[in-house]
């Protein structure tokens, strides 16, 4: 049976289309109690792909003793085959050793993941800022060689739970010294979902100062406040066109424990869809994904629309 869908009612100022970089299968995963099998995990890739998510990031070459629910990268690519591969797959490597077992998977798209501040350097990565991008350099360069695309994430942009406020001077630093490596996307994180509307925008304003456009950046907001949705609606107007979101709500940080889930991919769809602006995904069979993938975890989603299109 169909589900309801939004009354479309275009709204100016925003973008014809947004991409939505869905994170559900990483980012979304990592932070599972339990591991989730491989197949499951596959599966869920299949389903996303089947919905309209054209990018969707499947997993993490991370070491196993950081986030031992993506040990199996190398065989969750293996189960994919090439649906797990190309540009449109990216997958998160830490260094050169995580870049080296990518490569090997065949994969077309790696992204790196940096630090606003100090404290979470030192936490999620173990060495400074400095040292973190000094450990990114080569990895950027050897996966550029290799023809593959490269996404730079930054963690703390709008708020860190051990060093409170973030100047955007700093984060806006932090992010230049990844880009400047020669990254093709950015991503700017609300990990802790301390962010709102006005920060967002001072953020893309110096980010534009500082030579990084809109174009180039992509935005990825928890909703740990409930700000993620009036966030991105910011940021659109501001000229962003690529949305992080992860299916269920599913995610958060196990470096961050104030770190709660995602932005919703229903949730962004609806308010898409209700604004008139494309993204190519079928809510539908976006949410019956969602669903399944709660069942699979044994536990209902946390997205708004799932929960009222499913009476859950």
């Amino acid at each position: 049976m169909s589900r309801a869908l939004p009354q479309t009612e275009p709204m100016t100022g925003l973008p014809e289309r947004v991409t939505i970089y869905e994170v559900g299968a990483r980012d979304g995963l990592q932070n599972e109690k339990a591991s989730v099998p491989t197949e499951v995990k596959a599966e869920f890739v299949r389903r996303l792909v089947a919905a309209g998510l054209e990018t969707v990031e499947t997993t993490s070459f991370v070491s196993p003793r950081w986030v031992p629910q993506l040990a199996d990268a190398t065989e969750l690519l293996d189960q994919l085959g090439e649906a797990g591969r190309g540009p449109l797959r990216p997958v998160l490597v830490p260094n050169e050793r995580g870049l080296d077992r990518a490569l090997e998977a065949g994969v077309g798209a790696v992204a790196i993941f940096g630090s606003a501040t100090e404290t979470f350097a030192q936490k999620n990565l173990g060495r400074s800022r400095a040292e973190s991008v000094e450990m990114f350099a080569p990895v950027v360069q050897r996966a550029q060689d290799a023809g593959l695309w490269v996404r730079a994430y930054v963690s703390m942009c709008f708020g860190d739970p051990w060093e409170g406020p973030v100047p955007v001077a700093q984060v806006a630093d932090a992010c230049a010294e990844l880009m400047d490596l020669g990254c093709d996307q950015l991503s700017v994180g609300d990990t802790i979902g301390t962010g709102t509307a006005g920060h967002v925008e001072a953020l893309l304003a110096e980010l534009d100062r500082r030579g990084i456009g809109t174009d180039r950046v992509g935005v990825h907001f928890h909703d740990t406040y409930g700000q993620a949705l009036a966030n991105t609606l910011t940021a659109l107007r501001a000229g962003v066109t690529v949305v992080d979101a992860s299916t269920g709500g599913l995610g958060g940080c196990p470096y961050a424990k104030s770190a709660t889930g995602n932005l919703a991919t229903e949730d962004l769809v609806w308010m898409l869809d209700g604004a008139g602006v494309e993204t190519g995904v079928d809510l539908d069979a976006l949410v019956s994904t969602s669903v399944w993938m709660a069942e699979q975890l044994g536990r209902p989603s946390p997205s708004r629309v799932v929960k009222a299109l499913t009476g859950a």
